[in-house]
């Protein structure tokens, strides 16, 4: 699962030790020439040999989990679920809405880990596998690169893949589709536990992408396959030397940057999204936030899981795809009791159900990178969403601005000769 890595830390070590053992005068430099550790050519893998198979599967679906870690922490930035206690400039400018297409972290922290994962999968679905429609290491592939460029569909403007041409947000949530049904269909007709699980994945992931896409009928139709109780996490490890990959990014930016502050919006005393007071942790936030430091509760370690796809996510786009306020109305009544929370108790009318629908999810799934999505596709029905013009939370700041998705960085669009104008 982190063979890459591995590869290009045993690169490091032989280019210092060889610079160690003849001296910079001394050297060629042809004898620290080294190929590429990231590209990894189809033709020289042996699609007969499992073990290599099955970890390059793993691989890229750690590196889907890494980006996935990390467009929880911007998107909860963006969407206001979190404050943004963290000092850097790039940061904040995702807290009031104005990344600029140069901003470094933009780059760094949630670009290049969701191309990463978005690659490394197309690497497995390319390959000539023995047993294609059985093969539990293309459904795995075909699975988590449905969701890589499900995320970037909903997260960012636009985008592009393997260095192609520029992609709209509908054109990357069908081709999101198109891998979930090979997802679905190969874990399916795999039969074990594992590829039945990955097949009920992709099935909820056709739903989100048909929802985000406009798609209500389709969206339906995948929600109503995703079987009672279902639950399909993201696992993370408490492991040190490999803490980019491993661990659980919002704990790590909540507790070890101190980076991630629960939003006034959502200390509520809601169940859903435990956190603690100022009061109750020693712990300050990186830059002093005005109003405290509010550290979640929801993730409690590096090791903690994340939700990716669920039964209750499905029910959540049933109800919305539906378009019946009645059955939305059905959904909050469970979702507030099951949370020990009181009736709804607001208007009826179809905007006002919606909104309360959406609140609710918003608390369901709060720092899972679900938000966003729904605020672009509801943006008048999504709570706690800061006013374009609304002066920012920490002096220094430009006012809120008017970005509904992240830009895609200045780096891909200008050295990508296929990408056209920006």
């Amino acid at each position: 699962m982190i063979m890459i890595n591995t590869i290009q830390r045993a690169v490091t070590r032989t280019i210092a030790v060889s610079v160690l053992m003849c001296g910079a005068a001394a050297c060629s430099n042809k004898f620290v020439d080294v190929t590429n550790p990231n590209v990894i050519v189809a033709s020289t893998v042996d699609t007969t040999s499992s073990s290599t198979v099955t970890l390059l599967a793993n691989s890229a679906q750690q590196n889907f989990a890494a980006a996935y870690g990390w467009l929880a922490v911007y998107s909860s930035w963006f969407s206001g679920e979190a404050d943004v206690a963290d000092t850097f400039p790039t940061r904040n400018e995702f807290g009031f809405r104005q990344i600029a297409d140069v901003n470094g972290s933009l780059l760094s922290d949630v670009w290049t880990p969701i191309q990463l994962a978005a690659q490394s999968t197309k690497q497995l679905v390319d390959l000539a596998l023995p047993n294609p429609t059985t093969n539990i290491n293309l459904a795995r592939a075909a699975t988590f690169r449905g969701y890589a460029v499900l995320h970037m569909a909903t997260d960012f403007c636009n985008g592009d893949l393997s260095a192609g041409p520029k992609l709209t947000t509908a054109q990357m949530l069908d081709t999101a589709t198109y891998w979930f049904n090979v997802g679905r269909t190969v874990g399916l007709a795999n039969a074990t536990a594992d590829g039945i699980n990955l097949a009920n994945a992709s099935t909820v992931g056709t739903a989100r992408a048909r929802l985000q896409r406009g798609d209500n009928a389709g969206a339906l139709a995948a929600a109503a396959l995703v079987p009672a109780g279902f639950v399909y996490n993201m696992v993370y490890f408490a492991d040190l030397n490999n803490s980019n990959r491993m661990y659980n990014r919002v704990y790590q930016y909540t507790f070890d940057r101190s980076a991630v502050s629960v939003a006034a919006g959502y200390q509520t005393g809601d169940p859903r999204v435990p956190f603690f007071t100022p009061a109750q942790t020693s712990i300050r936030g990186q830059d002093a936030l005005p109003n405290g430091f509010f550290p979640q509760n929801k993730f409690t370690g590096y090791a903690s899981s994340m939700r990716l796809a669920s039964r209750l996510e499905a029910d959540y786009i049933a109800a919305e795809a539906s378009a019946s306020s009645a059955q939305e109305l059905t959904l909050i009544a469970a979702r507030r009791t099951a949370n020990n929370q009181p009736a709804y108790a607001g208007a009826t009318d179809a905007a006002s159900v919606l909104t309360e629908l959406m609140y609710q999810k918003s608390l369901d799934f709060y720092l899972e990178d679900r938000k966003l999505a729904d605020y672009r596709r509801n943006p008048a029905a999504t709570l706690n969403i800061k006013a374009a013009g609304a002066v920012y939370y920490k002096p220094g700041y430009a006012n809120v601005g008017t970005q509904t998705c992240f830009p895609v960085p200045y780096q891909e669009y200008s050295t990508n000769t296929n990408y056209g104008a920006p």
